[in-house]
């Protein structure tokens, strides 16, 4: 940190491998045990859900105590029973459980861990020299790749390694992840206008087909409207409400059903909660009210842009013309 004073907190994480589970009574948990440093649960996400978080007092005293993820705490208690000041098995040797946290972060796979003091997991698993992730936060001000160049140059010249070896130590950035992520479903959404934008096309097309039928089909009737004085702007004007008409009428069902859809799944997410499960991918879908609205505006000028060439073709009919057609 003093090689690199844009670096405000540096939080170190151990994970502890091997065959063991997490034991409770005549229950068992397969979760994986994390030695942390208290920095490390707030900058991973994690949030206190019972009792308290591991504190700096802990990792100073290399103290045998855990805060369990929500899942885990689930296993090994059930939903009921208050895990608080309770000791579990961890790999032979009994951790008293402090507190829970919860983590929706990947999922929330993360609430499948427990934590424990990374000075205990050290000491106490004979894991003295072992750090497996750094996690680190720095000045929002600051440049994340320069910072992350600079953190491979500093770990490059006290391991040795080339700090052009990409293999040597992985970094990962949550801003730039955050930008990936931004920009697949910035292309997502590119893609969901183009197909919306082609489907709105043949619409129109089809719309356009049919208004040309209609049309043909009531050449007499417009002939007669012409001999008894309509304007050609009254027999456009028909034609473009007739078209707008069947146009929005598709659109507001379709509309009305992806609402109903929407409705269902936000019912069903409800049903699972219910049930004690989790939904993170669809929570809570619904619609916005200005993409509604942008809608049904562009659904009239469609249906406009639909009826425009048969009732322009509409208008042209001559009255004697019309009323000799079969």
């Amino acid at each position: 940190q003093e090689q690199i004073p844009e670096l405000e907190d540096i939080a170190p994480r151990g994970t502890l491998f091997g065959e063991y589970v997490l034991k409770y009574k005549n229950k068992n948990s397969s979760s994986r045990a994390d030695g942390v440093s208290p920095d490390f649960q707030t900058i991973n996400g994690s949030k206190l859900y019972e009792g308290r978080l591991l504190s700096w007092s802990d990792e100073k005293e290399r103290r045998k105590v855990t805060v369990l993820g929500k899942k885990t705490k689930e296993v090994l208690f059930g939903k009921d029973e208050n895990a608080i000041g309770k000791y579990i098995d961890i790999k032979g040797i009994y951790f008293q459980v402090v507190g829970v946290f919860q983590n929706k972060t990947n999922g929330g796979r993360i609430e499948e861990r427990v934590y424990i003091p990374f000075s205990t997991f050290q000491y106490t698993f004979g894991q003295v020299n072992k750090v497996d992730v750094f996690a680190l936060t720095h000045d929002p001000k600051a440049n994340t790749q320069e910072i992350s160049d600079k953190i491979r140059r500093v770990m490059a010249k006290q391991h040795r390694f080339d700090s052009n070896d990409t293999q040597a130590i992985g970094l990962n950035s949550n801003q730039e992840n955050s930008k990936r992520f931004r920009a697949v479903f910035d292309a997502i959404r590119m893609f969901v206008w183009v197909v919306g934008i082609g489907t709105l096309i043949a619409g129109i097309v089809g719309v356009s087909n049919i208004m040309m039928i209609i049309v043909k089909e009531r050449t007499k009737e417009i002939g007669v409207r012409k001999a008894l004085g309509a304007t050609p702007f009254s027999v456009v004007s028909l034609i473009l409400q007739e078209s707008i008409f069947i146009t929005s009428l598709a659109g507001y069902v379709g509309l009305l059903a992806g609402a109903g859809i929407l409705q269902l799944m936000e019912w069903g997410i409800d049903m699972v909660e219910a049930q004690g499960g989790e939904v993170t991918f669809f929570y809570k879908p619904e619609i916005d009210a200005g993409i509604a609205i942008s809608a049904a505006i562009v659904l009239v000028i469609a249906g406009a842009l639909a009826g425009l060439v048969p009732a322009l073709q509409a208008a042209r009919v001559k009255p004697i013309e019309a009323l000799r057609a079969d």
